[in-house]
């Protein structure tokens, strides 16, 4: 095979056929799909910060909209994936059955994708006075109308936070100045406020669930009371500054939710989800879980459920145990990618010929452009699979036990991905379990391959075949 041929092997990873209605975020709206697309970063791998709205968050609306909507917020510190992760979740693995719910998983998404407090400042400190020359001041108001929505009743701001708090001093780890595992409230009751105005009673009942389901002793819950009102004390004041203190100003209940940073980001999840669950509970919100509630149960929403579609192509990867660098990947001429993430955590960042896709602060893979025209045929072509005539559409996957083969077809050229051919044309030769070379799979157990087809030199479609038992 020559370099040029290879080089053309090498373009794409994997196509599977989709419904893109029901694969991308429902947002504010249901039954709308949310396109996305590729943001640029410059110099020093950071973003300008008149570009800043490409970093916009989602709203996704769950359930049937009432005057008694509960507002899960997750995000606004980056370095904190307990907090993210878990309102994610609940936008992509719950179904709400009665009731309303409306989640914000990423609100400070260039800081979540920087895994850090925030590269322009702490904006759980923007809530009570902020210039509108501050970079975030559109994302900060945004967030505002929402809070002040005459429909949200409750707001949850999900946080990761240091240590495991006590009332009383035990050791650095263990004291009142941490705040992991707790719940927090501003002040125990708000008269401005008629729905779920108790707000200490309220937190007492999620700590009385969330400790019931302990992973270990240490974990446990407490009510933690800044007593913001008062703002005579350096916390206090500093509290005065936050998104919950805001929405209690502003007539809404609101909590904090902290698990402790010494967890993993899935115990972090756990928890949360737990205390979540039990705050719908109290607003009478109904819903189904689309998991096992359990370690190795989130452990598989947040590292197996995760794909994402490129938009116009029919090219479909699955982001589970992704190789870390794919090189010849297909990129519009361009230069911008438009693709369907199956959750609101998946953003692709492009820096020169190199496209990073994250989920939340965590790096996949790294696409290699290789920048080539697209065809968009939507026609089938014909396989044997396992002996069995069948036709194919571009974009399908299929499964095979022994062997297949690719009948010919003479307005495409054929490569198989990883098959050194004993001849030029790859049609009608029939590829065996084992015959294919596992560093040229898509994914890292070897048993995923592509069957490219192309148009002269243009990218017309793709077929995976994915090796079974």
């Amino acid at each position: 095979m020559s370099l040029g041929t290879l080089k053309l092997v090498k373009i794409c990873l994997l196509v599977v056929s989709i419904n893109v209605a029901s694969f991308g975020l429902v947002k504010e709206n249901q039954n709308i799909t949310d396109l996305k697309t590729s943001t640029a970063l410059g110099k020093n791998n950071t973003v300008d910060k008149d570009k800043l709205d490409e970093f916009t968050f989602d709203v996704i609306k769950k359930g049937k909209q009432d005057n008694n909507t509960l507002l899960i917020v997750g995000g606004i510190q980056g370095d904190e994936p307990g907090g993210f992760m878990a309102a994610s979740i609940i936008s992509t693995h719950y179904e709400i059955t009665k009731g309303s719910v409306w989640i914000v998983p990423n609100l400070n998404f260039y800081s979540i994708i920087k895994s850090g407090r925030g590269p322009f400042g702490d904006m759980n400190r923007k809530f009570a006075d902020l210039n509108e020359t501050d970079p975030e001041y559109k994302i900060v108001e945004r967030i505002k109308q929402y809070i002040k929505d005459d429909s949200v009743k409750l707001i949850l701001n999900l946080h990761d936070g240091s240590g495991f708090y006590r009332p009383m001093f035990i050791d650095n780890l263990h004291q009142p100045l941490r705040w992991g595992q707790t719940i927090v409230i501003d002040q125990e009751l708000l008269h401005n406020v008629k729905e779920y105005n108790d707000l200490y009673t309220i937190s007492e009942e999620v700590v009385e669930h969330t400790n019931k389901f302990l992973l270990n002793q240490e974990d446990v819950y407490r009510t933690k009371n800044t007593h913001t009102r008062f703002k005579s004390t350096n916390e206090e004041l500093e509290m005065s500054k936050t998104l919950t203190y805001y929405a209690i100003t502003n007539g809404k209940a609101a909590f904090g939710h902290e698990t402790s940073k010494s967890l993993s980001t899935n115990e972090r999840v756990y928890y949360k989800l737990l205390s979540m669950e039990k705050f719908m509970d109290i607003m009478g919100i109904e819903y189904k879980r689309k998991f096992d509630m359990s370690l190795a149960g989130i452990d598989k929403v947040i590292n197996e459920d995760i794909e994402i579609l490129f938009d116009g192509t029919n090219i479909k990867m699955p982001l589970k145990d992704i190789r870390n660098i794919q090189k010849y990947f297909p990129i519009d001429n361009n230069g911008v990618v438009k693709y369907f993430p199956s959750n609101p955590l998946i953003k692709i960042i492009k820096q020169g010929n190199e496209y990073t896709i994250y989920h939340g602060n965590k790096i996949l893979t790294k696409l290699e452009a290789d920048y080539v025209e697209h065809l968009n045929f939507e026609i089938a072509v014909k396989m044997e699979l396992d002996g069995v005539l069948k036709n194919v559409k571009f974009g399908d996957t299929v499964e095979v036990k022994k062997d297949f083969l690719i009948k010919e077809n003479k307005n495409f050229r054929v490569n198989v991905i990883g098959y050194k051919s004993p001849k030029i044309i790859e049609t009608e030769q029939k590829i065996l379990n084992g015959a294919l070379g596992k560093k040229y799979s898509v994914e890292k157990n070897g048993n995923i391959y592509r069957v490219e087809f192309y148009k002269d030199t243009k990218f017309a479609g793709m077929i995976l075949v994915k090796f079974i038992k």
